[in-house]
């Protein structure tokens, strides 16, 4: 597909088939990830994939409620990707710190575009959500305190097709050339 197609393709789902999503179609939405670049290829991330039903239900059910509850679709999606932020590598952390930039969290952001578009070429929806619990995370997937849980991507077959018109800013907003 071409690339700016692929792209402006791309929309958002909430609404999931339960039909399962292939492990091989999976790995190569990581690999997509894993290919990102990164400050002084620190790679500060970490995909833990979340396919296993009891489990997925458990983790959405405590991530997605109280006041987290505008993303409890979530709960329909057959696979939940957990992103957790590693540090940068020290290099690009001192970098960082004088830059008053967080080069680990932009990494990670790269790291899950790719891997979200890589799902889109794969024909799969997802939803990019950064509200929910993630103190319930970490107890659900038994991480430890320190870890960071920045994003949950949602991911499954969408039960219709996402062809709803994107609003952004024309290019004249929001580049210029000199």
């Amino acid at each position: 597909m071409d690339f700016l197609k692929l792209v402006k393709s791309r929309r958002s789902c909430r609404n999931y088939q339960s039909r399962p999503v292939e492990r091989e179609i999976i790995e190569r939405c990581l690999e997509a990830a894993r290919m990102s670049p990164s400050a002084c290829n620190s790679q500060p991330w970490y995909f833990i994939v979340v396919k296993e039903k009891a489990l997925k239900d458990d983790l959405a059910r405590k991530a997605f409620s109280g006041i987290h509850k505008m993303n409890a679709f979530a709960k329909d999606a057959p696979v939940l990707v957990v992103a957790v932020s590693d540090k940068s590598k020290y290099v690009a952390h001192l970098g960082g710190q004088a830059r008053g930039t967080q080069y680990n969290l932009i990494d990670l952001g790269i790291a899950c575009q790719q891997f979200i578009l890589g799902a889109q070429a794969e024909g799969l929806g997802s939803c990019w959500l950064g509200w929910f619990n993630e103190r319930a995370v970490k107890k659900v997937l038994k991480l430890k305190r320190t870890k960071k849980v920045n994003i949950i991507i949602s991911l499954g077959y969408p039960k219709k097709e996402l062809l709803l018109p994107v609003k952004r800013k024309p290019l004249t907003k929001v580049s210029e050339f000199r």
